[in-house]
């Protein structure tokens, strides 16, 4: 009883995770047949923190990408991890980190929203979740508007 009460106490003291808010959050609408798109928004955290895993019920799979041009090629990777420093805005967006959805288990269309829950890791490797309702932008919108909020 006493290793419990001391394990308790010692949890209680930890600092707690930091607080990530997740702001414009939106994904590309599809076409019929189109099986990824990509989603984007904008994260801030209270503490340096990380976002390592991302996933949806709306994708098998849920990457977070980073564009970038090597001469006069563009190129997009998934990144093992994607560095929330702590007061920034780290934003995702066209031609750079973006959240990749692959693997669609429908078209996504108008009025439609996809939830997305991320893996946040902070210090000591202690992890928490953060979900988003992105709303879905048809694709003939203007996807800059959208950015630019």
């Amino acid at each position: 009883m006493k290793r419990a009460c001391m394990l308790v106490l010692a949890l209680a003291g930890m600092p707690a995770l930091a607080e990530v808010t997740i702001t414009n959050a939106w994904v590309r609408g599809t076409v019929p047949a189109q099986t990824s798109t990509g989603a984007y928004m904008r994260f801030k955290s209270t503490e340096d923190v990380k976002v390592v895993a991302a996933s949806s019920p709306a994708a098998k799979v849920v990457e977070i990408h980073e564009m970038s041009m090597n001469g006069t090629t563009m190129e997009m990777r998934a990144v093992p991890a994607l560095p929330l420093p702590a007061g920034k805005v780290v934003e995702m967006k066209n031609g750079g980190y973006h959240v990749m959805l692959m693997g669609l288990a429908k078209p996504l269309g108008k009025d439609d929203v996809v939830p997305i829950t991320f893996t946040v890791e902070g210090a000591g490797g202690k992890r928490t979740t953060v979900e988003v309702k992105a709303m879905v932008v048809p694709i003939v919108a203007k996807t800059e508007s959208i950015q630019k909020r």
